[in-house]
């Protein structure tokens, strides 16, 4: 089992592949590819959280964009004569997670060593 804990608009969501969920309006269209700040990354017993999270993506499609429900405010003060009411829908966005996944991420050791030979066959191929 993959999945991300990501945040937007100030709240935190646990996100899968293939995932649809409703977030705090973003500024992007209908469509458009948006990528979600990761905060932990698990796939099965592996978790990656801290300075390694530069490695994992979770991209994401805008669905749609839509308003959440109406929400009613009363405030009554007894014996006053005094009654407000006022109502509020908050702008939500439908974002589809397209993606998550942790790139591979090759040892200095290995990339070192890659290095030197393509420049040692370089220097003697040519």
């Amino acid at each position: 089992m993959t999945y991300a804990i990501v945040r937007t608009g100030g709240k935190q969501y646990r996100v899968e592949q293939g995932q649809s969920l409703l977030v705090e309006r973003l500024p992007d269209d209908d469509g458009a590819k948006v990528t979600l700040e990761p905060l932990l990354y698990v796939d099965g017993s592996d978790v990656v959280d801290g300075r390694d999270l530069s490695r994992v993506r979770v991209e994401g499609r805008i669905v749609g964009h839509e308003r959440g429900p109406k929400l009613r405010i009363v405030k009554f003060k007894p014996k006053r004569g005094y009654k407000r009411r006022t109502g509020h829908r908050q702008e939500l966005t439908r974002v589809e997670i397209t993606a998550v996944k942790l790139a591979a991420r090759r040892s200095r050791a290995k990339a070192a060593a890659a290095s030197a030979d393509a420049s040692e066959e370089a220097a003697n191929g040519t």
